[in-house]
């Protein structure tokens, strides 16, 4: 099972947290950086041993569901991780994994919520967010002069959401596209992580934005969407643009 290899914080997107207990949590592949109320690692860690096994088990039973790039059928006996991951992939039009990351970061969160009224969940630049306040978040695009300067204003009543970005010039999963950052936003963070990759997939310059965002309207469940390329950016849904400096 391959996921997005952990990268160092100035990969990912940042967050306003300062309130919450930070920890990492890093099994193989998987690397998630968690905040919480409380020091919840231990918890967190046999959460993504329990996920992780799911999947590898159903992998090694269905090797093909690693490799395909298209909506995969799954069997009827697949743990809800992969019904989740195949579900995402369905209704962007990729394949399943690139639900990886958001649905690793999404069941460990919710179920960490029995433990904590806020959780920050941050896998790879996918995130799974339940909070209490107003929390900021800042978008990491590369080179693009937007870095660190844009954010998004998440609302409390909001969430539970996932946000998640694909880049086709920061990090190393797979893009056909080359845009320097595409932020989704939805009630499933595995649905937002495979929807990032089927619109960046469509991002090759700044004058592709309209029409990505256009294609990204059409996949339901999507609350906002926000494209950067260099200097450009576009929007739409329930995005509420901010500046910030990190």
């Amino acid at each position: 099972m391959k996921e997005e290899t952990f990268q160092p914080r100035t990969y990912r997107h940042w967050i306003e947290g300062k309130d919450l207990v930070p920890f990492d949590v890093t099994v193989k592949e998987t690397g998630l950086f968690i905040r919480a109320s409380d020091n919840l690692q231990k918890k967190a860690r046999r959460l993504v041993l329990k996920y992780r096994r799911q999947l590898e088990d159903y992998i090694e039973r269905n090797p093909a569901f690693t490799a395909s790039l298209e909506p995969f059928s799954i069997s009827k006996d697949a743990p809800s991780i992969v019904k989740q991951m195949a579900e995402a992939g369905e209704k962007a039009g990729v394949g399943p994994m690139a639900a990886v990351a958001g649905a690793i970061a999404e069941c460990v969160g919710r179920e960490l919520l029995e433990f904590s009224p806020e959780i920050i969940v941050e896998n790879g630049g996918d995130i799974f967010i339940k909070t209490i306040r107003k929390r900021t978040v800042g978008v990491y695009a590369g080179d693009s002069p937007l870095t660190g300067k844009i954010g998004l204003e998440i609302e409390s009543e909001d969430t539970p959401l996932g946000i998640c970005t694909s880049s086709g010039t920061v990090g190393h999963s797979l893009s056909f596209g080359r845009p320097d950052a595409v932020v989704v936003l939805s009630a499933s963070t595995a649905l937002a992580d495979a929807a990032a990759t089927a619109i960046g997939n469509r991002v090759n310059q700044s004058t592709d934005i309209d029409a990505a965002i256009e294609f990204g309207r059409s996949i339901d469940g999507l609350k906002g969407i926000v494209i950067i390329v260099g200097k450009s950016v576009g929007a739409w849904g329930e995005v509420k643009l901010c500046e910030t400096s990190v």
